[in-house]
């Protein structure tokens, strides 16, 4: 897969975490469909990524609400992903 280096980096961040639980929810994610995302979804991604590890953790496994700037389509394809989807 031949990525520009904005897609490089997030890749790699989504992959090096302070949690290895983020490493396989987000990193697997982005693996799988960093190349689907549109430039608007990378901007998403690159906000999502500043957050704290503990808190992007509880909002993808459903633990906590998601914050409105965050509760977007990137998130929900993210958690669906991960079979964390709302009931």
């Amino acid at each position: 897969m031949d990525l520009d280096p904005r897609r490089k980096r997030a890749l790699f961040r989504a992959n090096h975490r302070g949690m290895n639980e983020n490493d396989i929810l987000l990193g697997g994610f982005v693996k799988a469909r960093i190349a689907d995302l549109d430039p608007a979804e990378l901007d998403q991604l690159e906000a999502l990524m500043e957050e704290n590890d503990n808190d992007l953790y509880l909002w993808i496994i459903g633990e906590r609400p998601v914050p409105e700037a965050f509760d977007t389509s990137l998130m929900r394809k993210i958690k669906e992903f991960n079979n964390y989807i709302d009931k």
